[in-house]
């Protein structure tokens, strides 16, 4: 994903605008990261340069939470135990 996308994108849910983004690993793109709403507080990820921005209920528990559990040591903790839909509290 090209940085430059951030300024365009909204949140799906409540369509705040800016987004935060936390990059993970990238070298010319964003290969892997979180762009994190901070109204309702949801996190979106960005896998294999491709930001999953999808509703809740189209999303997948699974792929959500291996995918944070993989980054468990560099997402902040409000997101790993508050972030919507899918935290690891509720795991």
């Amino acid at each position: 994903m090209k940085r430059k996308l951030m300024e365009i994108l909204a949140c799906p849910i409540d369509k705040h605008h800016p987004l935060n983004l936390l990059v993970l690993r990238e070298n010319e793109e964003i290969i892997e990261g979180l762009i994190i709403c901070p109204k309702c507080k949801r996190y979106y990820p960005i896998i294999e340069d491709i930001p999953r921005m999808l509703p809740d209920d189209l999303r997948s528990k699974e792929e959500d939470l291996d995918f944070v559990k993989k980054w468990k040591e560099k997402i902040p903790s409000d997101v790993l135990y508050k972030g919507k839909p899918f935290n690891l509290t509720n795991e």
